[in-house]
């Protein structure tokens, strides 16, 4: 293609086919590649088809293409110009509108986009801003191929302003009336004219076909973003309800300023996929996550018995399933440590036994004769190459240390049971280097295996084998001293007994040469000698002496050459063709039993050169000497022979190095006997040597004896290990850490962090953990070793990423990066757990890096299914017009997808008591769910210190969470001066004591009625400076989670509060009542009153107080609570003016209008008598102020015909019961 020899798609096409039918008939039809290429194949016809159906189409146009060729191009630009000018007549349009009556031009604020600098909050807010400024460069220069995107970016810069504004704003209302003067003026244009009209009805479809394909043909990763949120969008439930409508857009913050306050990510459907259309979306798991995010949003605003809380599970549980579908749900592959390490010791294995000389012999072969059993030590178990080679052919290794624990045991018997100049122990040290520089290679010196195995190094072995030749090396000398005295003295015995009775030297007539039959023979010349026995090869002697004795017969004396047959070797031992062995026998032979010539070769000549003259079969190689005493074999590594008059000439062709069996060796059909016997022993793992390892403990306890290492149970432990702890009641079991073991009256005890599993947590059910995700606990506890059932291993999530351990199974290996806070229900991440410095007698893990880290996925919260189960079953008795009323609920505020804020009513106004909790997963929304009694708050000097400092530590640390803060005020207080510590206790005391007289006051009181909270799912926070109040309903924990340390750090000491502990959770009780729907909002339209029993009820008499920055109530029909009469002791209104604030009002007219009526001489807080005379018919509401009313305090409108009804029934439930609450006290 590239160089442009396909002449037509016909000629490529059959390339391709080719290919492809080369693939598939090659390769096995189930195997990878055949199904690959069947599945290209596949598209290539079909492309092949689509062009060809193109050509077609392009044949019937072509005449009337050909004639237009000089028109195509002017047709082309004004075309192109027609459309411009449309989009900047819109444009225009905009940019000249005029605001009626003032002339004021609508667009200025639309003209360039905020400044970073002045609207750093507009950033966070607006994800893809949007000005004029931007169109018309777009347009200028051609960025727009048609309207479409233009009026987009319109739409997108006046979705912008709407959402960022408050409504009723200008800007927001410009945004308003400049969308509909575009509409306007698109209407008035008409519609798009294109020169589509003018072509040909085939070219129309052709051009519409191309269309649809453009869009078809996605990427594989958007085919799966577009496939994972329509499955979210497009989800209905059993009723047919669209699941997905209230998670669209988010309202605005004028809309909803406090769900911005309680959720810091704010995300909604459009969002995520205007990130879609840019391709922000690099995988799967980035959309996965902004969708988690969105629905964990809902969660946590809104209450968990409410409908939009179950519809974001449903949502939640429909992604995680379709992501499942698309991907398999399994993590990235994870590698097989246990098998790679196999592999590993496999590969090391053979490349030491297949290691090679230069000449091509194996070094291995020579130690095939060390003994499998140790002659220094017989009660070891036997041991050699064969047995070594069965324990890893069965998998027997585990452990790299372990196989060179083996390896090194062999190959230094070699080296103990021989001579320093042996070459049984010169190829020992050699294979004992290469195995020291594979395995470094292997391991990449721990780059990809780190193992104690690593710590022994070339020097090491240098320094071992230099002093064990220090060692040999004096004991040799003398033996090779008494052997040469020994050849000596027989050497002349031999002369004496064959050569006869001559008297002296002077009987021998030397020379350098001598003729026998036609032959001349020379010192230095290889020859063949007559065998002592038949039926044997003639001996090959080294000629070093000829001579003449008296009686005229010719002699020679001379080194003898032994075959392989003439050696004493081990069957397995493999020679080189035509090798033969220099020996240290010499002795003479008479000339006349000369059988002729030959010539013996060193080895490292022998397959480049050749003799001249020689027979190749006259041709020997001699590689090693060969001792018969000690009957064996060692490496010439010089050759010292004097060079004969034998001339040597290269090879065309060297030989090729060729190694043959014994003659010994057994048949192919035959098996030694031996290995059977020897691999018996090795049918089970072979593990490594571990002891016992005792460690002195400087604070430990009297008979206790702590430990290092221990074994118990046949299970090795040591400081560091994870086991697992049986837990009853429990769906997993706990996991414990050991820090530190002991032994006590024969019972082992082991202490220290405890790991809990995901369920034992309180999260919100939308939250994903890890697969084997644990968390480190706040529990530290002292087990029983009795109680551990296996061991396990905690990884930190960088460690899991990345590397195993080798002796642990997959299973077994566990993720922690959270530790779970009890006390404030939090996961918050750690940098990892407490390493230990051992001593060298503990046995370290192997640990085995991957080369690419794995990328784990997520699963689903194990509440998720039982919440949702819990939420269906609740919703299953509604009839669908319940069903339907709280979907309007949703739909009303509307088509803003405004978050719905579900309270727990059932019936036609029937209320619920409210009994405050014990404890709470959130800070605020969970606690109308459980029962308990209210806790009992001891009064310390701490705590008293705490209330007053941490309003101090807050403003100098803004950024601090609330767990930070808390730990900075426990220290502050331990650094605290004595004298000072001891004036904090002396006022806690007064203040417990007055508690106490508070107490046993209220315990004298009747039980209190129902707090008008009671009738609100959720209500919005007060503010900073809010009194604390103790008939407070429950709260959402979005609106209350970020309150949490405002609310403590703003407590007044007044008379009847008690001061709140600085660690323990915000009740209910502790808070002020609130106006519904309004932003920090007391309630002063009833008095406060307790919300549980009298014997549980802490407080004195309550004071109705608003905080600076607070807002009034707005101008509702009746303000009361419903409830049983209760005597209450009246409180003293206390008001402060209001400053100035950063954010902007919601209702600043009935604000303004609640401080001009306030006044000295009024006795009440509200015109509670003109509001008592208001009717139902004396107002008429319009659609907007409908849209408005407070519905979300009720569940649905019951038997009344509208939402409207039931607030007018509540109102008068209220007053009802607000004046027989007046008159049963007196008041």
């Amino acid at each position: 293609m590239k160089s442009n020899e396909y002449e037509s798609v016909e000629h490529i096409n059959s390339d391709l086919t080719l290919m492809f039918e080369n693939a598939k008939r090659y390769n096995v039809p189930h195997s990878s590649i055949y199904k690959r290429a069947l599945k290209l194949q596949h598209i290539q016809q079909m492309k092949r088809r689509e062009l060809l159906q193109r050509d077609d189409d392009d044949g019937d146009s072509m005449l009337s293409s050909a004639t237009s060729d000089t028109s195509s191009t002017k047709r082309k630009s004004h075309k192109k110009n027609t459309k411009k000018n449309r989009m900047k007549m819109l444009l225009a349009a905009v940019t000249e509108a005029r605001e009626a009556g003032t002339g004021r031009r609508l667009c200025d604020l639309f003209m360039v986009k905020p400044s970073k600098k002045d609207y750093p909050d507009y950033y966070k807010v607006i994800l893809e801003p949007m000005d004029l400024r931007t169109i018309e460069h777009n347009i200028r220069s051609d960025k727009y191929m048609t309207e479409e995107p233009m009026v987009e970016d319109m739409k997108l810069m006046f979705r912008n302003a709407r959402h960022y504004n408050e409504e009723g704003s200008q800007v927001y209302n410009d945004a308003d009336v400049l969308e509909k003067i575009l509409k306007d003026k698109r209407k008035e244009l008409g519609p798009v004219t294109d020169e589509d009209d003018k072509m040909s009805p085939k070219l129309k479809i052709r051009k519409s076909s191309i269309t649809l394909k453009k869009s078809k043909y996605l990427t594989p990763l958007q085919q799966k973003l577009n496939e994972l949120y329509e499955a979210v969008k497009n989800y209905t439930d059993k009723r047919g309800r669209r699941l997905s409508t209230i998670f669209l857009r988010l309202p605005s913050r004028a809309e909803l300023p406090d769900y911005y306050i309680a959720i810091k990510k704010p995300v909604d459907m459009e969002k995520i996929k205007s990130h879609m259309i840019a391709n922000k979306y690099q995988d799967v798991d980035a959309l996965v996550e902004d969708l988690v995010l969105m629905f964990n949003n809902a969660c946590t605003y809104n209450e968990p018995e409410s409908l939009i809380y179950r519809d974001a599970l449903m949502l939640h549980r429909v992604l995680l399933e379709t992501r499942r579908d698309l991907e398999g749900g399994e993590d990235a592959h994870v590698p097989d440590v246990p098998r790679l390490i196999q592999e590993l010791i496999c590969s090391l294995f053979v490349s030491v036994l297949g290691h090679q000389d230069d000449e091509g012999r194996c070094y291995s072969d020579s130690l095939a004769e060390i003994p499998a059993l140790d002659p220094g030590n017989p009660e070891k178990p036997r041991l050699n190459f064969e047995i070594i080679r069965t324990n890893v052919e069965r998998a027997n290794y585990k452990r790299l240390d372990v196989f060179q624990d083996h390896m090194f045991e062999v190959l230094e018997k070699a080296r103990r049971l021989n001579r320093t100049d042996s070459e049984i122990f010169e190829d020992a040290v050699e294979l004992q280097q290469f195995f020291i520089r594979i395995r470094d290679e292997l391991c990449k010196n721990g780059e990809i295996l780190m193992s104690p195995a690593l710590s022994y190094s070339s020097k090491h072995l240098h320094s071992d084998v230099e002093k064990e030749k220090k060692e040999k090396l004096p004991k040799e000398f003398e033996e090779d001293k008494i052997k040469r005295e020994e050849e000596k003295q027989e050497a002349e015995k031999r002369e004496d007994s064959i050569g006869g009775l001559w008297q002296s030297n002077l009987q021998r007539t030397y020379s350098q040469d001598c003729s026998f039959k036609d032959s001349m023979y020379h010192v230095g010349d290889y020859v063949y000698v007559e065998p002592a026995e038949p039926n044997l090869q003639p001996h090959i002697i080294y000629i070093e002496r000829l001579w003449q004795d008296d009686t005229g017969e010719k002699w020679l004396y001379g080194c003898w050459f032994y075959r392989p047959n003439e050696t004493f070797h081990l069957a397995t031992r493999k020679f080189l063709e035509k090798e033969v062995f220099k020996s240290d026998y010499y002795n003479k032979a008479p000339i006349s039993k000369i059988l002729g010539k030959c010539v013996v070769m060193f080895v490292k000549e022998y397959f480049k050169l050749h003799p001249e003259g020689f027979r190749p079969e006259d041709v020997y190689v001699c590689e090693s000497r060969y001792s018969a005493k000690s009957k064996s074999f060692k490496k010439i590594k010089l050759w010292a022979m004097p060079l004969s008059s034998v001339r040597f000439v290269p090879r065309e062709v060297p030989l090729p190095v060729v190694r043959v069996a014994s003659m010994f060796a057994p048949k192919q059909e035959e098996k030694p006997a031996e290995v059977p016997d020897e691999s018996k022993l090795t049918d089970s793992i072979v593990d490594k040597e571990r002891e016992d390892v005792p460690i002195e403990m400087a604070n430990g306890e009297p008979g206790c004896q702590y430990y290092e290492q221990l074994c118990y149970n046949n299970m090795w432990l040591k400081v560091g290990d994870c086991v697992y702890i049986g837990s009853h009641g429990l769906v997993r079991h706990r996991v414990g850490r050991i820090e530190k073991m002991w032994m006590r009256d024969g019972a082992g005890y082991f202490f220290g962090p405890i790991f809990i599993h995901p369920e034992e947590t309180e999260h919100e059910p939308t939250k994903m953990f890890y697969k084997k995700e644990v968390f480190l606990s706040n529990l530290e506890e002292t087990c029983p070793m009795i109680c551990i059932i296996g061991k396990c291993i905690v990884s930190s999530f960088k460690e899991y990423l990345s590397c195993r351990p080798a002796e642990v199974p997959e299973d077994n290996v566990l993720l922690c990066e959270s530790r779970y806070i009890e006390s404030e229900k939090l996961m918050k991440k750690f940098k990892g757990l407490k390493r230990f410095s051992l001593s060298g007698k503990v046995v370290e893990d192997e640990i085995y890096y991957f080369r690419k880290l794995i990328v784990p996925q997520k699963e689903p919260s194990p509440l998720l299914n039982k919440k949702i189960e819990e939420l269906e079953a609740k919703f299953a008795d509604m009839t669908d017009e319940e069903l339907e009323d709280l979907g309007d609920d949703d739909g009303e505020l509307g088509d803003h997808s405004l978050p719905q804020m579900q309270s727990s009513m059932s019936g036609d106004m029937d209320m619920m008591s409210y009994t405050p909790p014990q404890s709470t997963p959130k800070s605020m929304k969970g606690l109308s769910k459980k029962e308990g009694s209210k806790r009992k708050i001891n009064m310390s000097g701490y705590i008293l210190f705490s209330s007053e400092m941490r309003a101090v530590i807050k403003a100098q640390h803004p950024d601090f969470s609330f767990g930070e803060l808390s730990r900075l005020v426990g220290t502050e207080w331990r650094n605290l001066e004595s004298s000072r510590k001891a004036e904090y206790e002396e006022r806690a005391a007064k203040v417990a004591e007055q508690q106490e007289r508070d107490r046993a006051h209220h315990q004298m009181s009747p039980r209190a009625g129902t707090p008008v909270g009671a009738l609100m799912g959720v209500v919005p926070p007060p503010t900073p400076m809010g009194m604390l109040n103790p008939s407070m309903t429950p709260v959402s924990e979005g609106v209350m989670g970020a309150y949490r340390s405002a609310l403590i750090e703003g407590m007044v000491s007044i008379p009847g509060i008690s001061p709140l502990h600085i660690g323990l959770p915000v009740f209910p009780q502790h808070l002020l009542p609130v106006i519904p729907g309004f932003l920090g909002m007391p309630y002063f339209g009833v008095n406060g009153m307790g919300g549980g029993p009298g014997a549980g009820n802490i407080h004195g008499s309550q004071m109705g107080v608003m905080g600076p920055g607070q807002q009034a109530p707005p101008p509702y029909p009746g303000q009361g609570q419903l409830g049983q009469p209760a005597l209450l002791q009246p409180s003293t209104p206390v008001f402060v003016s209001p400053p100035a604030r950063s954010h902007r009002l919601l209702h600043s007219e009935a604000y303004l209008r609640y401080i001009e009526g306030l006044s000295a001489e009024s006795s009440t807080i509200s015109k509670w008598d003109q509001a008592l005379s208001v009717q139902k018919h004396d107002v008429r509401l319009t659609k907007e102020q409908e849209s408005r009313l407070p519905s979300h305090w009720l569940k649905s409108k019951g038997a009344h015909k509208t939402m409207a009804d039931a607030l007018w029934r509540l109102r008068d439930l209220m007053l009802r019961d607000t004046l027989n609450i007046r008159q049963m006290h007196n008041l």
